[in-house]
């Protein structure tokens, strides 16, 4: 046997590999025949795999399963408690790290202190002894995950514009962290990651065709057409925050103007509070504390507070309209800071959907606010990685035979 036909072989073993993973991953239990069946493999096939699969600890087999007739089989699962991935994200001031399992159930999820313009390479300097240590502390952790502000330039490793804190143009995250660690580090764009747990996570069919739209402090957007991550020739696509809403509106410092994410975002919404006398001029609230205050007033009554977060519906809605024109998803999923804004947000967001968009898409676009139990940013972050995992089976899963 020839090299090259050596090496076709070991490709197409671990593309089948990856594909049996990505099943149970998606799907839970299944029985051996489930799975060829799925991916169109012989029962042979499939065996092999699954032998291989179970003699390295990825998956693992979970009791009886009752079949057609009564026929009882074997049931396949992924081992997701027994590994674990770590999870960071990027947000401007925020960075905030997690330790997930495979299926994406976080042990813990926490916020590193307040970076500010000027103290991003000490925020650096302790997310690196942080993650050290947390390796050290967990020896089951496979790959880390890192989500961080768009744009991205994928190649170049570093982010093009964030807005109102700009020293972070100058971290290369590549460079900093891909080979700082003895488990593979994975960088994608914040909304993307999003998306990404959205569609891991949330069983919902209409996961194929997804939107999962960013509101923290930018706006992002991170888009799934069947089944496929939408990136572009830089990795920078679908920048939605970037977006004009008014062309005679807001400078922006990517230079533009009339950007979206300079009247929805969390740095917006602050800025906006401070600016109508909502909040003292020398508080010092996070971005993340001023929306929470909003929030918390205009669901108690507050009349001034109710109208900003209509405002700021109103604008949201109309990125959706832009969601909807572009990209024409089955889902629009809202999360992040904004969407803690909750139902009078999604309420206005609609409405505006409504008058903007031509009836047929609009009934045929969901949309609401992620329904999963952590910030998706940072368990995207996660996702980022377990989908490399399940992509690259043999680099994680050695086979004990």
């Amino acid at each position: 046997m020839n090299s090259r036909t050596t090496t076709e072989q070991q490709t197409l073993s671990e593309y089948n590999r990856a594909r049996t993973l990505q099943y149970l991953h998606h799907h839970g239990i299944a029985s051996r025949a489930q799975i060829a069946k799925a991916l169109h493999l012989t029962p042979a096939a499939l065996s092999k795999i699954s032998n291989h699969l179970l003699a390295s600890g990825a998956i693992v087999e979970t009791g009886a399963l009752e079949g057609k007739g009564n026929r009882r089989s074997i049931g396949l699962a992924v081992n997701a408690r027994a590994f674990q991935v770590l999870g960071v994200k990027f947000a401007r001031s925020l960075i905030e790290i997690g330790l997930f399992d495979l299926a994406g159930k976080p042990s813990f999820i926490r916020e590193l202190p307040t970076v500010e313009n000027t103290t991003i390479p000490q925020a650096i300097e302790s997310l690196h002894a942080e993650i050290r240590r947390l390796l050290a502390e967990h020896p089951h952790i496979l790959a880390i995950g890192m989500a961080v502000p768009g744009p991205y330039l994928r190649d170049r490793g570093h982010t093009a514009v964030v807005s109102s804190m700009g020293q972070w143009r100058q971290v290369n995250f590549r460079a900093e962290f891909e080979h700082a660690f003895d488990v593979p580090v994975i960088i994608e764009q914040d909304a993307r990651a999003g998306a990404l747990a959205q569609y891991l996570f949330d069983p919902n069919p209409a996961n194929e065709n997804l939107a999962y739209y960013l509101l923290g402090e930018g706006i992002g957007l991170g888009v799934i057409d069947h089944g496929t991550v939408i990136n572009g020739s830089l990795g920078a696509a679908t920048e939605i925050g970037h977006v004009s809403i008014d062309v005679n509106g807001k400078a922006c410092d990517c230079g533009n103007v009339g950007c979206l994410e300079r009247y929805c975002s969390a740095v917006a919404i602050h800025e906006a509070m401070l600016g109508n006398g909502m909040l003292a001029t020398d508080s010092r609230l996070t971005h993340r504390e001023a929306c929470a205050e909003l929030f918390a007033r205009a669901q108690s009554g507050d009349g001034q507070a109710r109208e900003l977060v209509e405002r700021i519906g109103t604008f949201v809605g109309y990125g959706c309209v832009t969601i909807c024109n572009a990209f024409n998803p089955s889902r629009i999923v809202i999360g992040d800071i904004v969407a803690q804004a909750g139902e009078p947000l999604l309420q206005r967001v609609r409405e505006v959907v409504g008058e903007r968009v031509i009836p047929e898409i609009t009934q045929s676009t969901q949309i609401e606010l992620s329904a999963l139990p952590t910030d998706a940013a940072v368990t995207g972050a996660a996702a980022v990685a377990i989908t490399y995992i399940l992509d690259h089976p043999s680099q994680f899963f050695a086979s004990g035979t």
